[in-house]
């Protein structure tokens, strides 16, 4: 068989071939819903507002392996920037090109190839095996993953292992294994000042100068050194504004948006804590909302790492690095049900920009790993690990 009729490669293709752009999910759930459905796989949509999900679950004993992921893609931007159309799959020279090629439809197709292969080998396998599939991802992340996570933990329907298919490599396929994330909390803070003329500053309040010392001590300050997994917390300024437009008003309000990502050194609530102390030292009259995008989560030991990392060391004869870096995925939904939860698919060089692709040698590789894994945790590991 050549590398272009490989059956990952194939599926890739069609998923592709579908402008899922989030949330929508263009009929791709329904193709691998087909897939699993005839290997034996009992098939739930899940739709909530706006998105569609796919959970499908082989057997009900436990423990249960899952393949998450997603089938939404960001917007390919003008088209006239790429070298292909993104929605016609595309082969050159061993690269497979379109949207979602990395991040995540080449993952997908690697899953179900993985699982067919695995179930025509050992159809009476123990535990289950389900997909966890969302078309939000890529979004404000409202009505996928979470929403079918509260689903299940309400039916007491646990997660043992779960591999999330984002494209986790930086060099070649399996170099890098994402075994946690930090977190991710995003505040919203407007201070309050009072507006007047710029030729008499003693009439009005300047809340940019107020706030000015206040900010600068929250980009100076040392949240946490970080540990043998994560660095230290780390907290950016992403958008402020004030101003009427006129160039000599004195603005009666200034906002500012800013982000922490933090390591298990820190908490939510410890964090929120000491933003406000430093806010309030500084004497300013402001407001601060939250929004907590997700806890940090770490699968540092146990039967999963040590199955992948040995899948990957099988097909491609080199360890991997074990890495928490990078930004958020829908792994912190899942880890916090107590599952065992890591990320393992293809180079993420490419992903959200033009000319989006993954070679046909990874995508191949990922099959072989993803069925690796399948084999340690299902029939080689002792079933109480």
């Amino acid at each position: 068989m050549s590398n272009l009729n490989h059956p990952t490669l194939e599926l890739a293709r069609d998923l592709i071939a579908r402008p899922s752009i989030t949330p929508h999910d263009a009929g791709c759930q329904n193709v691998m819903a087909d897939r699993l459905a005839r290997l034996g796989f009992n098939i739930e949509t899940m739709v909530f507002a706006d998105t569609t999900n796919l959970w499908a679950r082989r057997n009900t004993s436990g423990p249960l392996f899952c393949f998450a992921g997603h089938t939404d893609v960001v917007p390919p931007g003008p088209e006239g920037d790429w070298n292909t159309p993104p929605f016609e799959p595309t082969d050159i020279d061993g690269v497979l090109y379109g949207r979602g090629a990395a991040d995540m439809k080449g993952s997908l197709a690697a899953m179900i190839v993985a699982t067919e292969r695995f179930i025509a080998k050992h159809p009476d396998h123990a535990g289950s095996i389900a997909f966890l599939i969302t078309s939000d991802e890529e979004g404000p992340f409202i009505n996928g993953t979470v929403r079918v996570i509260e689903t299940l933990e309400a039916r007491n329907e646990k997660i043992s292992w779960c591999v999330v298919g984002e494209p986790s490599s930086t060099q070649y396929c399996g170099d890098v294994i994402k075994y946690g994330r930090r977190g991710s909390m995003t505040g919203y803070l407007k201070v309050h000042g009072i507006q007047g003329h710029v030729a008499y500053p003693h009439l009005a309040n300047n809340p940019v100068h107020a706030a000015a010392p206040a900010l600068a001590a929250l980009a100076h300050e040392l949240w946490d050194e970080g540990n043998d997994a994560f660095p230290p917390t780390s907290f950016q300024i992403v958008d402020v504004h004030a101003g009427t437009g006129a160039t000599n008003v004195v603005p009666g309000k200034l906002s500012v948006t800013f982000n922490l990502r933090f390591s298990t050194e820190s908490t939510f609530d410890g964090l929120k804590a000491r933003i406000y102390k430093i806010l309030d030292q500084h004497q300013l009259t402001y407001e601060l909302d939250w929004i907590l995008n997700g806890l940090p989560f770490l699968t540092d030991q146990g039967t999963l790492v040590d199955a992948a990392t040995a899948a990957v060391a099988d097909v491609i004869g080199k360890m991997p690095t074990l890495s928490t870096a990078g930004g958020t995925s829908d792994g912190r939904f899942i880890a916090p049900t107590g599952a065992q939860v890591l990320e393992l698919g293809p180079v993420n060089a490419s992903i959200h920009k033009v000319n989006e692709h993954v070679s046909h040698d990874d995508l191949i590789k990922l099959t072989d790993m993803y069925e690796r894994i399948l084999q340690r945790v299902l029939v080689e590991t002792d079933m109480g690990a």
